[in-house]
């Protein structure tokens, strides 16, 4: 059975201000425990190792350390190789979201990606998706703090 003990995490943040954002990402799996009254309970627990058919949930948290408003902040996050996207999972507050299937090179809304496999197109799976993309819709003032997520499930 394959583990994964370390998940690669490479983000690129890029923004016209990309030097002023202190970026952080973190890596969870859910945990199912009970409590003391017996009940089963769902809580989030740091992702060190991963098991085929698991969920991660990752985390992009993003700050304007500047004394400047940072405009056209954007956030990309490869999706690694072992890892399928959750379909529906990515979020972020006042950002629009987008997808690569072609490494990175270009991006859509999910339901605009086609992909080409033994010279067919089809319309393309959560599970093809290599990239996502967070774009903000406004500016991020100084001092202030942004939220991504998205889930992908261990293959």
């Amino acid at each position: 059975m394959r583990t994964l003990t370390a998940i690669a995490l490479t983000l690129l943040a890029t923004t016209a201000m990309a030097q002023h954002l202190d970026v952080q990402t973190t890596v969870h799996k859910q945990e199912v425990v009970v409590n003391d009254a017996g009940e089963e309970e769902k809580r989030l627990v740091e992702a060190e190792v991963v098991l085929p058919g698991e969920t991660v949930f990752y985390t992009i948290t993003f700050t304007n350390v500047s004394d400047e408003v940072a405009d056209r902040v954007v956030i990309t996050n490869p999706i690694a190789e072992n890892l399928a996207y959750l379909d529906g999972s990515a979020f972020g507050a006042g950002m629009d979201i987008v997808f690569s299937v072609d490494g990175g090179e270009t991006f859509a809304a999910a339901g605009e990606l086609t992909v080409t496999a033994d010279g067919e197109t089809r319309q393309a799976k959560a599970s093809d998706f290599t990239h996502v993309r967070w774009v903000m819709r406004n500016d991020l003032a100084a001092g202030a703090q942004g939220t991504a997520r998205f889930a992908a499930v261990l293959e």
